[in-house]
């Protein structure tokens, strides 16, 4: 049976920490026991060498398991470690351009674009321009559309880009 120190913080209630008067028991085996009191519910997990644990709480009667503890806390900690690994978290990549690229900077560009989108990755695509090229905002845009043309069978646009001071700005999500 397992011993719990008074300070340590558990969320499942254990053998005397059970305070109500009946629970519904489940097994070793996982086969439903019935409604019993508590104390012989606690009588039956010592008779065979296991801990009563509250599984679930919010029932009427409270649902009760006799297990071994130090297990069931084993396999909980490794569920959540496996469910960890299986989450993927999906970065935001930047791509920066300038309005006067050359073409095969460019498609350089639009190569990590791909590469980015296809390793499940969402891509910002930021144009900057820099002192009077602000005049010629049109090639700004030309060369944004020639991105997301290239891009086109592959991403889609999360929003239309829009020029925001002296930067065009957009993000392109797998499609």
């Amino acid at each position: 049976m397992a011993k719990i120190a008074g300070n340590e913080h558990n969320s499942l209630l254990i053998n005397e920490r059970i305070t109500s008067r009946e629970v519904r028991l489940i097994g070793q085996d996982g086969q439903p026991i019935g409604i019993v009191p508590t104390t012989e519910a606690m009588e039956q997990a010592e008779a065979v060498g296991l801990d009563l644990v509250m599984i679930s709480g919010e029932s009427a009667p409270p649902v009760c398991k006799l297990l071994d503890y130090g297990k069931y806390k084993y396999e909980l900690q490794k569920k959540k470690t496996e469910s960890r690994k299986k989450q993927r978290t999906v970065d935001l990549k930047e791509v920066q351009l300038r309005p006067f690229i050359g073409e095969n900077d460019l498609m350089i560009k639009c190569k990590a674009i791909r590469k980015f989108i296809e390793a499940g990755n969402k891509v910002k695509l930021v144009l900057r321009f820099r002192g009077r090229e602000l005049t010629r905002k049109e090639f700004g845009h030309e060369v944004v559309r020639k991105v997301l043309d290239f891009c086109q069978e592959f991403a889609k646009e999360e929003a239309a880009p829009k020029l925001e001071g002296s930067v065009i700005i957009t993000t392109l999500t797998k499609r």
